[in-house]
């Protein structure tokens, strides 16, 4: 089953040529069944290269999705035209004041990772959107600092800053292979890794949650949260296999310290064209994610957030 997508989203045209089977809402309408929502708030600069990235991965499922986009209601983006913005996303605060409700929300990294949680813009409308997920979202995944922020919020598991940036293609292994969202896994798997800080594992275990991929290198990459209905990743699944490169030319054109992102161009070589070896593990992650929101959402999408929604219990 597809993913259904605005026909005039740039998303639209980019999946269909990969083979991605996308439908245009007004075909989607007409079939007798209910599709899982999930919604992507957006707090990347390149909000296209990200709304790409991740309903490509969510649409790979053989699923119907509808797929929603939300920002921030204040801050305004300088990286992403305004009509773009107006055509296809909403504000959190009219989503909140619809009462609406979601199967899923992916609530994404973004480049800030140096500030505290507490001097960014728009910490107080993010805190109030966590709270809003447990009322009104059956299955939260945060990503690098999204997730980052949220296991801070809901448990105080603090960042720390590194003293040279974790970058690259990093070797991580498999911590519970029973775990339903890493079906299929293998053993160890790279993951691209992009980050200045860090999560240390001590502290995740000792605020009683559960390390599912982990690495030597770069510590903790993905964390569950039964509690909250959650999966935290610090690490990027969904990238491109060219968005490390274009990371690594960007720091080098504004003369940045930087160095090659590991285990990425064959033998480290930037004149080369890079690998993408993370693929397969990715669509496995979110695959799986998204059949386990279908195993235990409530048909009833009202039901969600109210005493017992999971439907295995």
């Amino acid at each position: 089953m597809p993913i259904k997508l605005p026909r005039d989203l740039p998303a639209y045209d980019v999946l269909s040529q990969e083979g991605v089977m996308v439908m245009p809402e007004s075909t989607a309408g007409q079939q007798d069944i209910r599709p899982i929502r999930i919604g992507l708030l957006n707090l990347m600069p390149k909000k296209i290269a990200t709304e790409n990235q991740f309903a490509r991965l969510i649409g790979a499922t053989p699923l119907q999705i509808e797929f929603s986009l939300i920002r921030m209601s204040e801050h305004e983006t300088k990286n992403t035209a305004a009509e773009h913005m107006e055509s296809f996303y909403r504000p959190f605060s009219e989503v909140e004041a619809t009462g609406e409700k979601f199967d899923g929300l992916i609530i994404t990294g973004a480049p800030i990772e140096h500030l505290d949680f507490e001097a960014v813009t728009y910490w107080d409308e993010l805190k109030r959107i966590f709270d809003w997920t447990q009322t009104h979202v059956h299955s939260t995944f945060g990503v690098c600092w999204g997730g980052m922020a949220m296991i801070n919020y809901f448990h105080g598991v603090k960042k720390h800053i590194l003293d040279a940036k974790a970058f690259g293609c990093i070797r991580h292994r498999n911590c519970d292979p029973a775990s339903p969202y890493l079906r299929g896994f293998s053993d160890d798997m790279v993951i691209p890794v992009s980050r200045w800080t860090e999560l240390r594992r001590d502290e995740i275990e000792d605020a009683g949650l559960k390390i599912l991929i982990d690495s030597k290198e770069t510590g903790p990459a993905l964390v569950e949260d039964p509690d909250h209905r959650a999966l935290y990743i610090f690490n990027h699944f969904e990238y491109d296999s060219g968005t490390l490169k274009e990371e690594y030319d960007r720091d080098v054109a504004e003369g940045k310290p930087i160095n090659i992102p590991a285990n990425y161009y064959p033998d480290d070589d930037p004149t080369q064209a890079p690998q993408n070896r993370w693929r397969s593990h990715a669509h496995l992650l979110y695959g799986n994610w998204v059949s386990e929101i279908y195993l235990t959402t409530p048909y009833d999408i009202s039901r969600i957030g109210t005493d017992s929604t999971d439907l295995r219990k």
